[in-house]
């Protein structure tokens, strides 16, 4: 935990405002809050939050479009806090703008880590030097050597493999879209071969699980796209 971090929350309901500003404090964090989609863009741009946690039910707009003014105006991580369940409003809200997504009724200790994973990202700036060594579990990835780990044995992936873990580890811990994947792996023409991925995602496990059936490193979000498990 980073003591003292700002999030913002932008909730209507003030029984989920309760919960979150009893947790949040009682984890040390420091604490916005806003109850429309206007109050929450004014804190956004005056208070300069690390974390904002967005509903996207709000009374005076749509938390999808909320969720992409926010990405103009702040670097900020954004968690989107939802009853919505459905595929589409996951990824719409990943596609613009939000980093990660939880769907109510969730637990504080999964929301206290997507927080903490967002922080660590945060404290490594895009235009900050590279990552030259990735581990998670029995994970190593050396991109100076451009070599590939597990368990201490050496794993040989091909190029395509290599490409598609590589953006899984920028964005690890969080969920990342199938559309952004094929964007970032095969190229903006590539956005509906969704096949592809389950290919190349069943050949990773199968590389680098320990049961590919039952995987924990790579994860499904499923009908959303993938996650990679943070260190």
């Amino acid at each position: 935990m980073v003591p003292g971090a700002l999030v913002l929350v932008i909730e209507d309901e003030p029984q989920m405002r309760r919960f979150l500003r009893a947790m949040l404090r009682g984890n040390g964090y420091q604490l916005a809050e806003a109850e429309t989609a206007r109050e929450g863009l004014a804190q956004a741009a005056g208070r300069n939050p690390e974390v904002i946690l967005l509903d996207l039910g709000l009374p005076d707009a749509d938390g999808v479009d909320v969720a992409r003014k926010l990405r103009r105006l702040t670097r900020a991580a954004i968690i989107v806090i939802s009853a919505r369940g459905k595929e589409q409003d996951k990824v719409a809200a990943l596609d613009n703008g939000a980093d990660d997504y939880l769907t109510k009724p969730f637990g504080a200790p999964e929301l206290l880590a997507r927080i903490r994973v967002a922080l660590r990202r945060a404290a490594t700036p895009d235009d900050g030097p590279p990552i030259e060594v990735f581990t998670s579990g029995e994970l190593r990835v050396d991109f100076v050597r451009r070599e590939v780990l597990r368990g201490g044995e050496a794993v040989h992936l091909t190029p395509t493999e290599y490409k598609l873990l590589t953006a899984l580890i920028r964005n690890s811990g969080r969920v990342v879209t199938h559309r952004r994947l094929l964007h970032e792996v095969w190229g903006v023409n590539s956005e509906h071969q969704t096949h592809y991925l389950r290919v190349y995602m069943a050949q990773l496990r199968h590389k680098l699980e320990a049961d590919p059936t039952r995987p924990r490193l790579l994860t499904t979000e499923a009908g959303v796209g993938y996650r990679l498990l943070a260190p």
